[in-house]
């Protein structure tokens, strides 16, 4: 499977009351389609899939899946402590005709890289679908070494690498080193650095409320190759990018953001909460300066 473009980890929709909202769940997805994404990615991190039950889990993957209806790619993570509860997640992937899985580090257990490699390995067994491996160290405890690369190449679906490590020593070792594992950006503040090392995607959390910055910004540099405006539209998304990162609150300013777009998205499930009022206030302004400058660099 070739990794090419924008991939959206969609955000789970919840009510007031915490349940999650399938029609609101059903609009973000046809939003995301329309406003021309390449890839949906369905229980990742800005899914709360942490929150989530595994019967949860499931029953969104298969209706992402009837939701979708082959008009894009549908990858599932299969993030979870338990290594049987992953593999649950994986053959309900399959059995529901998605198109690859995700797999991250089993979170808070901290294996070896033996260990988590056999993990991974035993996902892959059940599933037999492409995988890209979703590495954040940062969120798992654990990173996905070169021992850990090493034996999950046994299976040729690790087929690509979602890099959230935010070590630019880490992209240069798989750009240089792991030419046959398709680098995929995962650290939304080095977006640019993985295009010029040749990554031909971006898993883009703020692609939930505002895919078309980071559309353009692969347009410029992974499609014609213009690293001159790359820079522009880059430096235009820097200021999100930072609260994105950097601010402590990333779910809950991703579902903001798909407030001020007056698109579904509820409150994050415990224990996070909602952003208070100055911050709100505060991403609506970086997202409305950054719109407008992007807008102006794509309109030269």
């Amino acid at each position: 499977m070739n990794f090419e473009g924008i991939y959206t980890p969609v955000i789970t929709p919840f009510n007031e009351d915490f349940s999650i909202d399938r029609q609101g769940f059903a609009t973000v997805l046809e939003f995301l389609i329309g406003a021309g994404v390449n890839g949906i990615v369905v229980s990742g991190t800005t899914g709360e899939y942490y929150a989530q039950t595994i019967e949860e889990r499931v029953e969104l993957t298969r209706f992402a899946k009837q939701v979708i209806s082959g008009k894009l790619p549908l990858i599932v993570g299969t993030g979870a402590i338990r290594t049987e509860d992953s593999i649950i997640l994986a053959e309900a992937a399959c059995a529901a005709g998605a198109d690859a899985l995700m797999i991250n580090s089993p979170p808070y257990a901290l294996p070896t890289e033996g260990e988590n490699a056999q993990h991974a390995l035993a996902i892959d067994k059940a599933a037999d679908l492409p995988i890209i491996l979703y590495n954040y160290p940062g969120r798992t405890g654990v990173g996905m070494g070169e021992t850990y690369l090493q034996i999950v190449s046994q299976s040729e679906n690790f087929c690509a690498i979602k890099e959230s490590s935010g070590d630019i020593g880490r992209l240069h070792l798989l750009a240089n080193e792991y030419p046959t594992l398709q680098l995929s950006c995962g650290m939304d503040d080095q977006a640019l650095e993985f295009f010029v090392w040749g990554a031909r995607s971006w898993v883009a959390a703020g692609a939930n409320f505002a895919p078309e910055a980071h559309i353009a910004l692969y347009q410029a540099c992974a499609v014609d190759g213009d690293y001159e405006r790359g820079r522009k539209i880059m430096a235009a998304m820097l200021p999100l990018m930072a609260i994105l990162e950097q601010g402590g609150q990333f779910g809950q300013c991703i579902k903001q953001g798909m407030a001020l777009r007056d698109l579904p998205a509820g409150p994050p499930r415990k224990p996070l909460s909602p952003l208070n009022s100055a911050d709100q206030n505060a991403l609506a302004q970086v997202i409305r300066e950054m719109d407008s400058r992007i807008s102006a660099i794509v309109d030269e």
